[in-house]
Formats: structure tokens, C-alpha cells, sequence
């Protein structure tokens, strides 16, 4: 959505690594996605920046739209028009805490699909409710384009890399690196629900107002099940900013 930063261009790589060509990137600040308006207000934007980036990284095509319009001719406010996927709206995850926000993922992501017709496209692991919601989608609406996922590229001090992150204080950017150091901690425990409360306690403790902090099935986001992957997912506010992470569980 802009203001890229070396996760995103890592995706370019990923694309390229796969033997896809030509590489294109889509720059586009989604309104539909948001459901807060002034996080849409403050959603840093530095187009010719993120043009810039790309290029030197070797995409091949930049695509930014002019407007809003350009995405949606039929209006911002117009409904997703396909069902949305299972780990769209059963986790109490994202899809809880931002209403709307993964019908506005499925219209936008479906809706470049249409315009670009790729082969594949990479997603990154950091946003991972979004990336199975994309996983799924492509797969419930039978999609020729293949999802490569990125792994997520982490600043020195351990915090996830994101557009958000140019909100945060210097203190506070590094101070948010505790995120990553309690999931950490949280894999050292081994069982889920203790792996929850020590993890919650401690960004509580370090300051942050958590708002999710659980381990869950890798796939479904749903309560984990014996034998099958987990994840821990991260969700938390400091300094007024609302940052999200995630890592494996028990591997």
C-alpha cells in the first residue's frame, strides 16, 4: 500500500527468485480496507519514493493508480460482491478488530487480479491472516495465480518491518522490537495457553496495550489441534500506533 520498505521489495525479489517475468508491483493505498478514517489520513504516502524503489529493485511494471476510481469505477462503498473466506471471519482476529477490513482485502486483491491477469503473486508473511485470506480466496474462486509467500524481514532489533513503523518515535521503534523478543519467549514455553499469557503479560508490562496475543492453527487461524502447525499472532498498540506480527509455534 506504499511507503514501501525492504520487506516489500523483498517480495520483488521473491517474484523474481521464482523465475516470473515481467515483475510488476502495484502501489495503491486501499480505502476499502480500512475501517478507521483517520488511520487512512495518516497512512504515510511517498509515491514517487516507492516508484523509485521498485525500479531499482527490477520490477518491471509500477502501477499506481490515479485514483480511487481508477481501482473501483463503480464507487469505493460498493460491497465485496464474492463470499468471503472461512479465515476472513472466523478467527477474532483481524477480522474482529477491523470490521470490513478483509472484505476490502478480498475486493482489492481480486479486483488486480482482473486488471493484471498474473501468473503469481507474492505475499508476505508479516500481514499472515491476510495472506491465507488470500490463500483461500484464490483457491475458493479457482484463480490461475499461484501465491509465493515472503518471509518477514525484520528491523535490527527485532521489529517487523511495515509502512507503520515511520509512525512510531525512535524510542518507540525500538522499544517495539519487545514484540518479537516475547514471541520468542512464548516458543520457549511450548504450551499455547501458557505461551498466551506469558507473552500477553509481558508487552503488557513493557507498556503495550495488546490487543490479541494467541496461538493458533497455522492455516485456519482457529483453535490449534494436535499434529497439525501453529502460529503465533500478535496484535498491539504503542505509542498510538497498531502493530501486528506473527512467527511459527513449536517448531
Amino acid at each position: 500500500m506504499g511507503a514501501l520498505h525492504e520487506g516489500h521489495l523483498s517480495l520483488i525479489d521473491r517474484a523474481r527468485e521464482s523465475g516470473y517475468a515481467p515483475v510488476m508491483v502495484s502501489v495503491f493505498v486501499n480505502p476499502a480496507q480500512f475501517n478507521d478514517p483517520e488511520d487512512l489520513r495518516r497512512y504515510p504516502r511517498d509515491p514517487e519514493r516507492d516508484a523509485a524503489m521498485c525500479g531499482e529493485r527490477g520490477a518491471d511494471v509500477v502501477y499506481i493508480p490515479g485514483s480511487a476510481e481508477d481501482v473501483y469505477p463503480e464507487g469505493v462503498d460498493a460491497p465485496f460482491s464474492g463470499a468471503l473466506p472461512p479465515v476472513a471471519t472466523q478467527p477474532g482476529l483481524e477480522d474482529a478488530y477491523r470490521p470490513g477490513h478483509f472484505a476490502g482485502v478480498c475486493r482489492v486483491g481480486t479486483r488486480l487480479f482482473e486488471l493484471a491477469r498474473p501468473a503469481a503473486a507474492t505475499f508476505g508473511e508479516k500481514d499472515w491472516q491476510q495472506y491465507q485470506t488470500a490463500r483461500q480466496l484464490i483457491a475458493a474462486e479457482r484463480l490461475p495465480v499461484q501465491i509465493i509467500p515472503g518471509p518477514t524481514v525484520r528491523e535490527p532489533h527485532g521489529l517487523a518491518m511495515s509502512s507503520r513503523n515511520e509512525l512510531l518515535s525512535k524510542d518507540g521503534r525500538a522499544h517495539a522490537g519487545q514484540i518479537k523478543a516475547a514471541m520468542d519467549a512464548a516458543n520457549e514455553v511450548g504450551h499455547p495457553a501458557t505461551a498466551e499469557r506469558l507473552g500477553r503479560d509481558r508487552l503488557q508490562d513493557a507498556g503495550f496495550d495488546v490487543e490479541y496475543f494467541v496461538v493458533r492453527d497455522a492455516e485456519t487461524l482457529l483453535a490449534p489441534e494436535p499434529g497439525r502447525a501453529m502460529r503465533v499472532l500478535v496484535a498491539a498498540v504503542l505509542e498510538g500506533i497498531r502493530l501486528i506480527d506473527n512467527d511459527t509455534f513449536g517448531d
